[in-house]
């Protein structure tokens, strides 16, 4: 998907929802939008059963998430997804044993009326992932499709638009995870992508949808 047709797959989506007055959070979240706080919504994530990439939402307690934020989307490729027998560069404690096999590709942070706010990148401790390298990431990221999964058709194809017309703004948003990571680990050793280190999100930008959307040359 270029970005023209994301632009066009995000507009529809979001106008969609909108018409229908049930925003995002309240397509995810159990019937009356109440949420347990850190509880992965879906139960066991929404995985593409063609791509086996994903997703999940959840809601951080009040304290530990940004303001203005009422939960965020942790999106992720599969490892079959990458090269195969490409190493990655750090592996979960639990090795092949680890019940995910995912790599982490971006965080999507949303507001309380269901608007895309920002984008970011977390430590590997976070998510328990088989981290791998920005640039085999980046090279991947066309890969993300969460179209097909058994969630509501208008999140899925809007996640996958998304990531589509934001692969750019992705692409250095793991380059910056990259090179704090680095800088981590001349701090803490091993334990720079582990909890240890104190560190969880480690690069953000802002989202201005309609600005996106406005600088595309649509017809």
């Amino acid at each position: 998907m270029n970005a023209t047709d994301a632009a066009y797959t995000v507009i529809e989506t979001v106008t969609q929802m909108a018409q229908e007055q049930r925003p995002l959070m309240l397509r995810v979240l159990p019937e009356g939008g109440e949420s347990n706080f850190w509880t992965h919504y879906p139960k066991g994530d929404a995985r593409d059963a063609k791509t086996k990439s994903r997703w999940y939402y959840h809601v951080h307690a009040p304290g530990s998430r940004d303001e203005g934020e009422h939960g965020h989307f942790h999106l992720f490729l599969h490892r079959t997804q990458l090269p195969k027998g490409f190493e990655p560069t750090v592996w979960p404690p639990q090795g092949e044993d680890c019940k995910a096999h995912v790599t982490h590709l971006v965080g999507l942070s949303i507001d309380t009326i269901g608007i895309p706010r920002a984008w970011f990148t977390v430590n590997r401790f976070v998510t328990n992932e088989f981290l791998f390298p920005a640039d085999v990431m980046i090279e991947h990221l066309p890969d993300f499709n969460v179209d097909q999964t058994k969630e509501d058709d208008l999140v899925n194809r809007f996640v996958t638009a998304m990531v589509a017309l934001y692969r750019e703004e992705i692409a250095e948003l793991l380059r910056q995870r990259d090179l704090r990571h680095a800088e981590l680990v001349v701090e803490h050793g091993d334990k720079a992508y582990e909890k240890q280190s104190g560190v969880e999100v480690l690069s953000q930008i802002p989202i201005d949808l309609d600005a996106k959307i406005s600088s595309l040359d649509l017809e």
